[in-house]
């Protein structure tokens, strides 16, 4: 799995113009699901999301969670993650996993963030053509890659 986690003042999500999720300050995660994810991926990563320190301190340097700045979470899927633009302009899709696997390991993960959490999270509306929009705070904003992700996916080398 691929989670692009960006730390926002707020962050929205539409489908056919009509508002689904909105967050104030938290993380908005983009999430993407390779072939090979597996239900302890997502867990792993939801862990990793929850605690990783992006957040100011009293002194201003990022030594806050999100579990310690008590921030929303809004998880929206996007396959396009997976994108393979190495060989000619047009991306293939084909680490990315199929729907019928991709969407209950993101409804997993949401709910392993949420446990995470202690609290609810939003959600995009899985497959749906989405407008979202965030204000990125800082900017910041993490690439993590679920352990079963190996790098010759992200930077096209081969085994």
């Amino acid at each position: 799995m691929i989670a692009l986690v960006q730390r926002v003042s707020q962050a929205s999500v539409s489908v056919d113009s009509s508002e689904v999720a909105r967050i104030g300050a938290g993380i908005l995660i983009l999430l993407g699901v390779h072939v090979d994810d597996t239900d302890e991926d997502g867990a792993w990563l939801a862990r990793k999301c929850a605690n990783l320190r992006i957040f100011p301190d009293d002194d201003g340097a990022m030594n806050r969670s999100l579990v310690d700045a008590g921030g929303e979470a809004l998880v929206v899927s996007q396959f396009t993650l997976y994108g393979d633009a190495i060989r000619g302009n047009r991306p293939s899709y084909i680490a990315a996993a199929r729907p019928e696997k991709a969407e209950p390991l993101y409804e997993s993960f949401v709910g392993h963030l949420a446990g995470e959490l202690g609290r609810e999270v939003l959600q995009g509306r899985f497959g749906a053509m989405m407008d979202v929009s965030l204000v990125n705070d800082g900017p910041v904003t993490i690439w993590l890659e679920g352990k079963g992700v190996r790098s010759c996916i992200v930077h096209g080398e081969s085994d």
